[in-house]
């Protein structure tokens, strides 16, 4: 038993390792955002059952598995909105080549595709911690619009709001 135990723990070690090659600066952006897609599911399911609390009477609070199944559908389609960006960098990378282009990185839609959705599900995690009843700092909730702002404001036009 112990034989399969390290054959499977070798086959998913190259496995990642593979991913991580291909993937490049991508790779920790994706594993950065499937936790706080988790963790965002948790602070909403925990909001919804303070709300229940607080509202005992009221059936419009609450743990709701409809709108748990929507959060998780949501998700699933961010994934595969970064899998788009990911053709498309592919797509360019390769025709690129192609006219004898040389471009240095592997990633750019599908990592700005995934930054802002990581800046969206951290902004959808302190809006659930706040409907836990808990203060949010004001200068947090900013910060991050601002940074979200930055990512499409460069999306949009191809520069940062400083050039």
């Amino acid at each position: 038993m112990e034989k399969y135990t390290v054959a499977i723990q070798a086959f998913w070690a190259a496995v990642g390792a593979w991913i991580s090659a291909k993937l490049g600066i991508l790779g920790p952006v994706l594993i950065i955002l499937f936790i706080v897609m988790i963790l965002d599911y948790i602070t909403g399911m925990l909001a919804s059952k303070q709300e229940a609390i607080s509202h005992p009477d009221d059936p419009a609070y609450g743990w709701s598995s409809r709108k748990g199944a929507a959060g998780i559908i949501k998700k699933v389609g961010y994934v595969c909105i970064i899998a788009v960006g990911m053709v498309m960098d592919y797509i360019i990378i390769h025709i690129a080549s192609g006219m004898g282009i040389e471009v240095s990185a592997k990633a750019l839609f599908a990592l700005l595709v995934a930054v802002w959705y990581i800046l969206n599900e951290l902004l959808s995690i302190i809006e659930n911690v706040g409907r836990m009843g808990v203060d949010i700092p004001e200068w947090l909730r900013k910060y991050i619009a601002i940074l979200k702002d930055a990512v499409d404001h460069k999306n949009d036009t191809g520069k940062s709001g400083d050039e």
